[in-house]
């Protein structure tokens, strides 16, 4: 392949929506590929490689193992990670894929190295590679996880879908709701293109091409550094896609084959799945006659099977799901692909459960608990939240320091260990939050009901208590099992305006109902002594070396009537938000130190690995180039650059979302493990949060590895006897937990692009600041500003007399001739470099949810 197949031709980027691939038998092959065989069809893959042969070659260091990304702008390039952490290995090709589908765990072998790939020297050839899909840690981010609109409420007209942020700001949303990529490498952002570019005249304006072939071509007579390895696919460990995928049906073209009488071509949506045949059976019975009825249907396809000699898969269609473009097809579709199980719990899952209700706390459970029920204790949350995890509490002592509690909701108390509700819940891993709905891990009536911290509701809980200092130095520090009342169900709306309004009196109209047990008073002062101290701990949390990226993040109104898009708008992290972060962080530190302690071969942790060393590279390069002054050297060093390094204006604002979003793509994902599995305690370290020790237990309602948290520090009390489960067990589990997590981060992203492509058709165009964030030789990246997606602008879709791409120095230019708007005008030139701010349109372009971003025409009297 060379270089120049990395540039972007727009016009391939018109294929419709559905337009797939199939397999092209590479160099050699291709010329043969309507010459007649004899006897069996000539075959297209490799045949994989045995069990026994690829365990026997791992071992021996011959193959290589991971899991494969498919670039889904170029669906031929694949990539998976090398292990020793330098530049990815690339797989050429849909046939050195060798039938293996987004997501696999693959194994490898390499080619030989006069088959490397050439990368130029200057960098030019940046857009090779890609990095994870959605792979920005979420204990760095700032998070939001729509809610499930509020039904019913007939005193408000439309239903706000507040982003609800996890409560120990583990960020449910990836790094971009709005990228339907994979990240297209930090690379990109590096950006050379050779100094002696090839330039071609347009009217009076150098148009210039990348050089396409380096000085030296043939990868023996060049260093390992001007090389990518290259690799051919010749084992699937595991088939982590799920083989489903959404798209369109289509007649065969030859009408006179044996095939077009037995089957119909699926051609999915996503490009990195192949085409598959699939029976006309299948079909509805009238798409032979009438085949354009079906031309916007979409449908699900499970692919069942691909052969060695063909170009297309074998599939199975399991479902029409609606018309291509409306919110509840698609959403239909986006779960499906991703395996996400949103079927009613069975009659088995739902017989452990109480049956009679009201459910009421047996007094024999009462008895082995510290009564908490006269406490002054609240929940913070979103307002249509109703899943609630967890509660605070904070109480002065007369020493003139703080008891101070964080209320979990006692799960493991009602799923009990090997139960049919516990697998059915070990195997859904987490809830999945769609803009408009939740798909929930557990049953709605321990969700919503007897786990939810409901106001005025005995409740049975886990909590983790602490004397602190007002400046959040810890004295004393407890764990138990309690029962609890709240006293109200607070939002982070009613806790800010508590914060931002410290002398205010509340009238009773103004907060939801409160206890007769405590006056609003108690509960205010209760919030502001919580926001005092959280204050403190984030602060020292910073000065020891965190590191957090907050991202911007949409939110949506929604019409309560049609459940349609009515409005967008930038989520807002407030102090609220922090107050309720920093106390479960502490939970959560705290209640990791103690399962470890107790358990050092079961502890179910969560690490966070330090970004990847080769991105992290080319995004230092990419900063001296543009003049930056970053220090990577630390989680910490970063956040200060991050948040010192600019004023407050708009511009320098802009250009910190910019930088942050730069910054989240070489991060890697944080993990659950098991300590038992790992040796080297260093590993277990979490990066961002720069802690040696970490967990999540502050969500059992919504995750399950909480869930095995939680019967942890129970047994580490001595109050349950010990988990039942081995070291390998919870990493099989803990592994499984991750999978999940990615899968539903990427639906969540996948739903609220969903709901912002329909929210342009239906009341775009809108128009927007945005910022340069990455500069190709014929077309930019942005940052819409007032939405937080990323958009890439084409030269050729603008009304241009020609564009000039240059170095200036070592940072990357575009300047851009507009056409005049009258004949007796001159030509408007506009220089587009990284940082620079624009006017950009959103546009709906016809396809379903497709949209573009056009460029406004600078004003000529600027």
């Amino acid at each position: 392949m060379s270089n120049s197949d990395s540039r972007i031709n727009l016009r391939q980027l018109g294929t419709p929506r559905g337009g797939s691939y199939a397999a092209v038998p590479i160099s050699g092959d291709r010329k043969n590929r309507n010459k007649p065989t004899r006897g069996r069809k000539k075959s297209i893959f490799e045949a994989y490689m045995s069990k026994e042969d690829v365990s026997a070659e791992l071992k021996r260091g011959k193959l290589i193992q991971g899991p494969l990304r498919i670039n889904p702008k170029k669906y031929h390039e694949a990539f998976i990670p090398s292990p020793d952490g330098t530049r990815d290995i690339f797989i050429d090709g849909v046939v050195a894929r060798n039938r293996a589908l987004n997501g696999d765990i693959v194994v490898v072998k390499l080619l030989p190295k006069e088959q490397w790939k050439v990368i130029k020297p200057d960098g030019s050839d940046k857009e090779t590679e890609i990095t994870h899909e959605s792979d920005v840690p979420e204990d760095m981010l700032g998070t939001c996880i729509p809610q499930e609109t509020a039904k019913g409420n007939a005193k408000s007209p439309d239903v706000i879908i507040e982003a609800q942020f996890d409560d120990d700001d583990d960020a449910e949303h990836g790094q971009d709701h709005f990228q339907d990529t994979l990240t297209d490498d930090v690379k990109k952002l590096s950006l050379d293109t050779d100094e002696k570019a090839k330039a071609v005249r347009i009217g009076d304006v150098r148009r210039t091409k990348q050089d396409d072939e380096p000085k030296v071509n043939d990868p023996k007579l060049l260093p390992d550094n001007f090389l990518q390895r290259t690799a051919k696919v010749v084992y699937i460990l595991e088939k982590k896609h799920s083989r489903a995928a959404t798209g369109f049906i289509k007649l065969l073209a030859d009408k006179n084959s044996e095939l077009f009488r037995r089957c119909a071509m699926f051609s999915p949506v996503d490009h990195r799945v192949p085409r598959a045949y699939v029976s006309l059976a299948d079909c509805p019975p009238d798409f032979v006659t009438r085949p354009e009825d079906y031309s916007n249907t979409l449908f699900i396809c499970r692919i069942v099977d691909w052969k060695e000699d063909s170009n297309f898969a074998t599939g199975q269609l399991a479902k029409s799901l609606g018309q291509a473009g409306e919110i509840e097809p698609e959403t239909e579709g986006i779960l499906m692909e991703y395996g996400v199980d949103f079927s009613d719990f069975s009659p088995e899952a739902l017989e452990s459960l109480p049956q009679s209700l009201p459910w009421v706390i047996p007094p024999g459970e009462l008895a082995k608990r510290r009564d908490l029920r006269k406490e002054c204790i609240f929940t913070i949350d979103p307002s249509t939240a109703k899943d609630l995890d967890d509660a605070l509490s904070c109480k002065q002592l007369s020493d003139g320091n703080f008891e101070v509690g964080v209320h979990i909701a006692d799960v493991s108390y009602f799923v009990l260990e090997e139960t049919a509700l516990d697998k059915v819940a070990s195997q859904r891993a987490t809830s999945v939050y769609l803009v408009q709905k939740v798909i929930p891990m557990l049953p709605r009536l321990l969700c919503e009901e007897l786990c939810s911290l409901n106001p005025m509701q005995d409740r049975l809980t886990f909590s983790v208590m602490w004397k602190l200092t007002p400046e959040g130095k810890i004295l004393d520090e407890w764990f138990g099992r309690t029962v609890i009342c709240s006293c109200v169900k607070l939002s982070y709306d009613h806790a800010q305006t508590m914060i931002e309004n410290p002398g205010k009196m509340f009238l009773p109209e103004e907060l939801p109902p409160v206890s007769s047990q405590h006056s609003v008073a108690e509960i205010q002062q209760a919030v502001l002594n919580l926001h005092q101290i959280a204050q403190h701990l984030r602060k020292q949390r910073f000065i020891d070396g965190a590191l957090r990226l907050d991202q911007l993040k949409l939110s949506f109104t929604l019409d309560q009537e049609s459940g349609m898009p009515q409005g967008c708008y930038i989520y807002q992290y407030r102090d609220s938000n922090k107050l309720v972060e920093e106390f479960m962080l502490l939970a959560n530190m705290a209640v990791a130190h103690q399962i470890y302690r107790s358990f050092p071969e079961q502890a179910l942790l969560r690490r966070h690995p330090p970004p990847q060393s080769k991105l992290l590279k080319d995004l230092m390069e990419f900063c001296n180039q543009v003049g930056l002054d970053i220090d990577f050297s630390s989680a910490g060093t970063l956040h200060k650059s991050l948040n010192e390094t600019f004023g407050a204006d708009k511009y320098s604002e802009a250009r910190k979302e910019v930088l942050t979003n730069m910054f989240s793509r070489p991060m890697q994902m944080a993990l659950y493990f098991c300590t038992g599995i790992l040796e080297d305690e260093i590993l277990f370290r979490h990066y961002a949060l720069n802690v040696p020790f970490y967990t999540h237990f502050t969500s059992p309602i919504r995750r399950y590895a909480d869930i095995i948290v939680h019967r942890l520090l129970s047994a580490s009390l001595g109050v349950s006897s010990p988990i039942k489960m081995a070291k390998e067990a919870i990493q099989r589990q803990a592994d499984h937990c991750n999978d999940r997590k990615m899968a539903s981060k990427r639906v969540q992203e996948l739903s609220a692009d969903l709901f912002f492509a329909v929210f342009v058709r239906e009341c775009g165009p809108l128009e927007s600041e945005a910022m340069v964030m990455g500069v190709l030789n014929e077309a930019f990246d942005v940052l819409v500003l007032k939405f937080g997606v990323q958009k890439r602008i084409y030269c050729n879709a603008l009304p241009l007399l020609g564009f000039h791409f240059q170095k200036v120095g070592r940072k990357p230019e575009l300047t851009l001739m507009w056409e005049p708007e009258k004949l007796e005008q001159e030509s408007v030139p506009q220089v587009i470099t990284i940082f620079t701010l624009v006017e950009v349109v959103l546009t709906s372009d016809g396809v379903p949810l497709k949209y573009n971003a056009l460029l406004k025409r600078p004003s000529s009297e600027k």
